[in-house]
């Protein structure tokens, strides 16, 4: 009884397309996430200038919040002052 199997050129042949088929197999899976980290890749740029846009609109709002907040309180000091004022032409 021969304890070895013998490879048969068949036998090497089928393994040959088996590598083949693998190899094959990991290309395309390869080229498969390549693509799909070029599309996240895109994403997060275009995420990224999005906040950007964001960020200016933020401080746009903070500008014109900080402005109305010194109005308001220049508007209060007035009304305070003239009625203090009313008061005084009062007594």
């Amino acid at each position: 009884m021969e304890l070895m199997t013998r490879w048969t050129d068949d036998r090497m042949d089928d393994l040959k397309h088996q590598v083949d088929d693998l190899g094959r197999r990991m290309d395309e899976g390869f080229a498969e996430l390549r693509q799909e980290i070029n599309r996240t890749q895109e994403m997060i740029v275009g995420l990224h200038t999005e906040i950007n846009g964001l960020h200016a609109e933020v401080n746009g709002l903070h500008a014109h919040i900080s402005r109305l907040s010194v109005m308001l309180a220049v508007a209060v000091i007035g009304l305070v002052a003239a009625q203090t004022g009313f008061i005084l032409t009062q007594l």
